[in-house]
């Protein structure tokens, strides 16, 4: 945002962002942008997060939380007190590894360009040494000059010239014609030989908005329980909400009377429905009310929640009607995409800040090679330096966090539809924001580097098969070349050179192009280490991991990683859903009674700490 709403002196006013300093007070409201770093001093809000962190789904934010500039609060309203302005916002620093990533690339070397400078001194040599000879041999000036000059002019590097810069002309109009822009020369010519291929997942992979998975009833009509989910959804601001909202109307639900609406954080909502108290939310939220659930309703929530899925029950009075899961699902062409990738020797890795539980079942779903989960945007682009050791790596990605691993790839591809900097990072921009795209733009690559291979060859013999004919070898056999038909036979190679580029506006996109190179094959243990901040020397690091009992989906998560990250001492926190632990890196000894009464406080059961 350009400008913030900042509480002075009791007076609130709207401030040019570049005037907001440290310790103001910012009011950011549902729907708009937050314009620096800070923590929340009062009110809460649901803060989509995916631009920066990856992750797909909301977070709930309360007060005592930090929240991030350039995030946006999809509901709710905070007063936050400012923490990092200017240069110093975590979108400034990822801004910052843009350009230290973008300054580090070499310009790529043009091989026409050498062979040119090769070529033209050793065919003047070539032009001279044949006058000499021949005039050794007792021919006249005038034929001896008339070899030379034929040497020179059949020679023209014309077609040498040529070889490149139309072939890559010609493809990157075939390649914005089917709405893949490149940014530049380098680009295409890079995008051939790629060995691996990292996606960000959220908004790449997927579609980067939740919508309804399954709806599963328990002893009612399919109707019903969206009837009943629609008039409470309706009125809740939960980013959620919207997604069963928009489902049940497609579903042509009817929406009922409501009455004693209320939110209750952490849990769902709960109120009066044609006179009949009913609840909505979490596991939290129906033990709360006395509603247990069976084994199966248990069973058909862990899978739901396995699967990368929030699962969402409904109860009407003392009932549980049935479970509605809502999820960020992947893109309908996604699979279809990475399967061609991989045909064509390619290897996929998704590469994302959300947990790794989701990342890991949208992966399964999706059939990439590898998935590193709950990278941070610098983590990103140590993994592209890690991977480029091995390989030419091509980068995937829509959102700001994206940015700098853009920028350090070999080539860059950013979703159309994505932010600007990612658009602006990127040196391929896929303008249908499809991700059937990607093989497309490496298919037009390789067929744009065979077609110059195919000019180069094409100049070359020409001007071996033509240069000895010209300086006159053949001439004892009554076969000599006029300087007139040498100049008509080198600008013919030029024209065979323009023609056979053109050839590439009939090439079908849709076929892959194998390629010759071996796939790299990436160690994940060895990766994994750069997603973590790195432990300056001297600085002493402990972990410790808790069992906690009543985690049920990503908002839990988030509750317990933010709860224990305001402990003192407490470095860094990794949670797993699935397998209900929490392990902390610790930079000083934390008792455990700290730790575990963090957790509890949210509502959670530590059973263990080791």
């Amino acid at each position: 945002p350009q400008t913030a709403e900042v509480i002075r002196g009791g007076q609130t006013m709207q401030l040019p962002i570049e005037q907001v300093q440290v310790g103001d007070l910012v009011i950011v409201r549902g729907g708009q942008s937050v314009p620096v770093d800070g923590e929340i001093t009062e009110g809460s809000a649901y803060l989509d997060e995916s631009a920066i962190t990856g992750e797909s789904m909301p977070v709930e934010k309360h007060v005592g939380d930090t929240v991030i500039g350039a995030t946006v609060s999809q509901s709710g309203y905070v007063v936050m007190k400012a923490l990092r302005v200017g240069d110093d916002t975590t979108l400034s620093q990822i801004i910052r590894l843009v350009e230290e990533a973008g300054a580090s690339k070499a310009p790529i070397a043009k091989l026409a360009d050498k062979v040119a400078g090769v070529f033209v001194p050793v065919v003047m040599g070539i032009a001279l040494v044949t006058a000499i000879i021949w005039l050794l041999a007792g021919e006249t000036p005038s034929f001896a000059l008339t070899r030379a000059i034929s040497v020179l002019v059949i020679s023209c590097p014309c077609a040498l010239g040529l070889a490149t810069p139309v072939a890559i002309m010609v493809g990157t109009g075939v390649g914005a014609k089917n709405g893949v822009l490149f940014q530049s020369a380098e680009a295409l010519e890079n995008l051939h030989n790629v060995n691996a291929v990292i996606m960000d997942k959220t908004g790449t992979v997927t579609e980067g908005r939740p919508v309804v998975t399954d709806v599963k009833s328990f002893g009612v009509e399919s109707g019903d329980l969206l009837s009943l989910a629609l008039s409470l959804e309706s009125r809740s601001d939960h980013p959620l909400a919207d997604a069963i909202v928009r489902y049940a109307r497609e579903k042509n639900a009817q929406e009922r009377s409501v009455t004693d609406f209320e939110m209750i954080e952490g849990q769902g909502i709960r109120a009066t429905v044609d006179g009949v108290p009913c609840f909505a939310g979490n596991r939290r939220m129906l033990l709360a009310n006395g509603l247990a659930l069976s084994g199966s309703m248990q069973k058909l929530g862990d899978e739901f929640a396995a699967a990368g899925k929030t699962p969402l029950f409904f109860a009407k009075g003392n009932r549980l009607l049935g479970v509605i899961a809502v999820a960020d699902v992947i893109k309908e062409d996604s699979p279809q995409a990475i399967r061609e990738l991989r045909e064509m020797g390619v290897e996929v890795v998704m590469l994302t800040g959300d947990n790794e539980r989701t990342a890991r079942a949208i992966g399964a779903q999706a059939g990439v090679d590898r998935v590193i989960a709950g990278v941070l945007p610098d983590g990103k682009a140590n993994v592209i330096r890690e991977l480029q050791s091995r390989g030419k790596v091509a980068m995937v990605g829509d959102g700001i966090n994206d940015a700098p691993a853009l920028t350090r790839a070999d080539v860059g591809i950013a979703i159309g539809a994505g932010t600007d900097v990612a658009i602006d990072s990127a040196d391929v921009v896929l303008m249908k924001s499809e991700l059937s795209d990607v093989p497309r733009a490496i298919s037009l690559s390789r067929r744009t580097l065979l077609n110059i291979r195919e000019n180069l060859f094409w100049a070359f013999i020409y001007n071996i098969v033509c240069i000895p004919i010209a300086a006159g070898v053949f001439s004892p056999l009554g076969v000599t070349l006029n300087p007139m038909w040498g100049a008509a036979a080198m600008s013919l190679s030029s024209v065979c050179v323009v023609l056979n580029a053109l050839r590439l506006n009939l090439i079908n996109l849709d076929k892959p192009v194998k390629h010759r190179k071996k796939v790299v094959k990436i160690d994940v243990n060895d990766i994994s280490k750069t997603k973590n901040t790195k432990i300056k020397k001297g600085e002493q690091s402990m972990k410790k991991t808790l069992k906690i009992e009543g985690m049920m989906c990503a908002h839990c998560v988030a509750h317990v990683k933010s709860a224990l990250q305001k402990v003192d001492g407490v470095k860094d926190v990794e949670v797993s859903l699935e397998n209900k632990t929490a392990v902390v890196t610790l930079s000083s000894d934390v008792n455990n009674d700290v730790l575990k009464s963090a957790v509890t406080n949210e509502g959670y059961e530590v059973v263990e700490i080791k």
